[in-house]
C-alpha cells in the first residue's frame, strides 16, 4: 500500500468559474500533494467579472458535511473561505471548537473582487466572537482589516498597528495582505507572537486577481498540513501565489490564476 498524503479541508463557497472558492482551494491542495476535502457553504453563480447569484446551503447541511469529514479523516489543517452568515459561522464553530489541535486558517471573505458583498452584516460579530479565537492565523486584506479593526488601513504603518491589535484582540496570528495599497511592491505583514515579519514581492501588472485570497490561504493550510511552521507556510504560499500570477491565463477578456499547474 502506498503512503497516504496529508489531508486538508476547505470550508468555502463553490465558484462555478473555478477561479476562487473551494475549486481554487482544491487545485492548490493538489499542487502541494495534499488530499483535499470540501465542506460547501454556498453555491455562487459567478465569473471573475460578475457575481450573479448566491444560494446558501442550509446550516444544518453544512454542519453535517463537516461532522462526517471530521469523524472519518485524519485532517491535518483546515481553512475557511466564504461563510456567508452568522448561522453558518455558528454551525462551523460548534464543531471546530472540539478540534483545537487542527491548525485553522481563516480567510474572512467579505467582498468579491467584483465588489459584490459575500457576507451578511450580522456575521462580522460572529467572526470576531466565535471563529477568530479558534484560528491559527487570519488572512484579511486591507478592506477586511478596516472592517475588523474599525479604522482605515492605508499604509504600512497602519498595517502594523492593525495587525498587532487584531492579533492581541483575538489571540491568533494575523497575515495582513497589503496588495490593495497599490505600491510597486506588494507587502504582506505576518504578525505572530508579538513580532512582525514582512513578505514582499514585485507587483505583477495585468495579472488575474480573482481568487488570490482563496489561493493564498489554501496554500498556507497546505504548508501547515505538511508540518511546516506558520512562517514557512506563509513563505511557501507567497511563492506559489506569485507563480500563479506570473502565469495567468485568459479567455475572451476573462483572466484566471494558473492554479495547480505552475512549476514547483
Amino acid at each position: 500500500m502506498t503512503s497516504s498524503p496529508p489531508v486538508a479541508l476547505t470550508i468555502a463557497g463553490s465558484d462555478c468559474s473555478a477561479g476562487a472558492g473551494l475549486q481554487a482551494d482544491l487545485k492548490t491542495f493538489q499542487h502541494f500533494g495534499i488530499f483535499g476535502l470540501t465542506t460547501v457553504t454556498c453555491v455562487v453563480a459567478e465569473t471573475p467579472q460578475i457575481v450573479r447569484s448566491v444560494h446558501a446551503v442550509p446550516p444544518a447541511i453544512l454542519q453535517d458535511q463537516l461532522r462526517v469529514l471530521l469523524e472519518a479523516f485524519p485532517i491535518a489543517a483546515i481553512k475557511t473561505g466564504m461563510l456567508f452568515s452568522k448561522a453558518h459561522i455558528v454551525a462551523v464553530t460548534e464543531l471546530l471548537s472540539n478540534y483545537p489541535h487542527i491548525p485553522l486558517v481563516i480567510d474572512p471573505v467579505m467582498i468579491a473582487s467584483t465588489g459584490d458583498p459575500l457576507l451578511e452584516d450580522n456575521a462580522i460579530a460572529a467572526y470576531r466572537d466565535r471563529l477568530f479565537p479558534l484560528a491559527t492565523v487570519i488572512t484579511p486584506n486591507l478592506d477586511e482589516a478596516e472592517v475588523l479593526w474599525g479604522a482605515p488601513v492605508r499604509d504600512e504603518t497602519t498595517m502594523g498597528r492593525a495587525a498587532s491589535e487584531l492579533s492581541a484582540r483575538h489571540g491568533c496570528s494575523v497575515l495582513l495582505k497589503g496588495g490593495h495599497l497599490g505600491e510597486p511592491e506588494c507587502a504582506d505583514l505576518l504578525w505572530q507572537g508579538g513580532l512582525p515579519t514582512w513578505f514582499r514581492a514585485p507587483r505583477i501588472e495585468g495579472a488575474a486577481s480573482h481568487g488570490t485570497g482563496c489561493t493564498l490561504s489554501a496554500a498556507i493550510a497546505s504548508g501547515l498540513a505538511m508540518g511546516r511552521d506558520l512562517h514557512d507556510a506563509v513563505a511557501g504560499a507567497k511563492d506559489y501565489l506569485g507563480k500563479t500570477l506570473e502565469t495567468s491565463l485568459g479567455w475572451n477578456g476573462i483572466a484566471a490564476l494558473n492554479q495547480g499547474t505552475v512549476p514547483w
